[in-house]
């Protein structure tokens, strides 16, 4: 499975039919230059300045800013946006969520996925019972965990042909090998 992405599609701004991914999001403001602190969601943290123009979501609404400059900070990112000069400018993006075009991501290779491209799923067992879809996916120290509510929320390993067994993009589908009572 790729992290290169978050864990969700973004939201459709009025009329848009193109899907975004979220990659990460204004953490803060940084310096009095108009730079601002990103948390990002991308494995490694600097990759989301590869990406340009950022499409920032702040109360719906959906902005486009270009990546002029970043580099990585610490634990954290720093990056500076077009149109952002100082630090009211910076302090303004403060929450906006950093997402991108889904058609922006590199392919991914045969058995591979973006967190993103799986959220939404079906997921059923071997025996066929349905257990819910796919709301969000997260790290553990040992193995990715998939959050599937149906009836009720069940935390399933994302361990590749040991418990996930199938998934199916086209079909908006994945089979696990899960007792359903777990």
């Amino acid at each position: 499975m790729s992290d290169e992405a978050s864990l969700g599609p973004g939201i459709p701004a009025e009329g848009d039919e193109q899907r975004f991914v979220t990659l990460g999001r204004v953490s803060g403001a940084h310096g009095i230059q108009g730079w601002v602190r990103v948390h990002s969601d991308t494995s490694p943290r600097e990759n989301i300045l590869n990406y340009s123009p950022w499409h920032l979501v702040r109360q719906g609404r959906r902005e486009s800013r270009k990546v002029l400059a970043g580099r990585r900070q610490g634990k954290s990112v720093v990056a500076k946006l077009a149109a952002c000069s100082d630090r009211n400018a910076a302090e303004d993006l403060v929450g906006a969520l950093i997402e991108v075009p889904r058609s922006a991501l590199p392919s991914t290779r045969l058995g591979e996925y973006y967190w993103a491209d799986l959220v939404g799923l079906e997921v059923r067992t071997l025996d066929g019972v349905d257990l819910g879809r796919i709301e969000q996916l997260f790290e553990t120290g040992s193995n990715d965990v998939i959050v599937v509510q149906g009836e009720r929320e069940r935390l399933i390993p994302y361990i590749w042909d040991q418990v996930v067994r199938e998934v199916d993009l086209d079909a908006g589908s994945m089979l696990v090998d899960w007792d359903p009572d777990f």
